[in-house]
């Protein structure tokens, strides 16, 4: 049986860690490079970095931070925010990072997720999803979309993608669209509840499920997370390969140990410590 993983996410904004809820109220939590070293050492399985306002203009700060955290880290390292071209890929995984994650360009460009793993390899290509729950589209779908195979059915509960930092709505339905993205080449979804994010209430299991059942890639569960109860939810209930958190760990409320001393004692396989 395959190891679930325990993944520690750092939002990157102007090279500093900051943490919010619901997409705002932003707060620092610290240097990047040192929370990387202190969850290497602390057994994490992987780590993600979320370049939070990315922008050409800026891609040396992350590019710099990913260079130093390589140096001295040996778990796995994903970069995402403001990918939008293969020599952008190129350039981060030159850097020293593992895998990509990509949600904006992928909405505006589906095929560059086909393209991208065709050229690195679909095992470095994570398609990130920001959702929120909805009856029915707020948002109007991107021009590419030629019929409503994608679009989530009006009147029915359901999951609306959002991109650019979950400011923008799409009007796509997220388990379609992971379904989708994975036809395409993608080898990970990166799955975000905007309904949960820093509330610490918990993922939410619904979403978390129906994208799990829907692809046959892992799943890595994010948004919510506020004790270790949670974390075995989204694993069991939610059917995540992999689950992701952030304050509970950058303000040590929590070790990574003690997520997988629980994990573990309730029957979850985690790679130990």
């Amino acid at each position: 049986m395959i190891a679930k993983r325990i993944i520690p996410c750092l939002d990157v904004r102007d090279g500093r860690v900051v943490k919010g809820v619901n997409f705002v109220n932003i707060r620092d939590a610290g240097d990047p490079v040192e929370n990387a070293l202190f969850y290497d050492q602390q057994g994490a399985d992987e780590l993600i970095f979320l370049d939070i306002t990315a922008s050409h203009e800026k891609r040396g700060i992350i590019l710099d931070v990913v260079r130093r955290t390589a140096d001295d880290i040996f778990m796995p390292l994903t970069v995402g925010g403001g990918i939008a071209d293969l020599e952008d890929i190129r350039n981060l995984l030159k850097a020293g990072c593992d895998k990509v994650a990509i949600n904006t360009t992928a909405v505006h460009e589906p095929d560059f997720i086909r393209q991208a793993s065709n050229r690195f390899g679909s095992q470095c290509i994570v398609v990130a999803i920001d959702a929120k729950r909805c009856t029915g589209p707020s948002g109007e779908p991107p021009e590419w979309m030629k019929d409503d195979s994608l679009r989530p059915e009006p009147g029915v509960d359901s999951f609306e993608v959002y991109t650019h930092g979950g400011r923008k709505p799409k009007g796509i339905d997220a388990v379609k669209w992971a379904a989708y993205m994975e036809e395409l080449g993608a080898g990970e979804i990166m799955l975000t509840s905007m309904d949960r994010d820093g509330t610490k209430k918990g993922f939410d299991i619904e979403l978390t499920r129906a994208v799990s059942e829907a692809v046959s890639i892992p799943v890595i569960a994010s948004g919510g997370v506020g004790n270790l109860e949670h974390l075995y939810d989204g694993l069991v209930e939610g059917k995540a390969d992999a689950v992701l958190a952030a304050s509970i760990f950058h303000y040590r409320e929590y070790s990574v140990k003690e997520a997988k001393d629980y994990l573990s004692s309730r029957g979850v396989n985690v790679r130990p410590v």
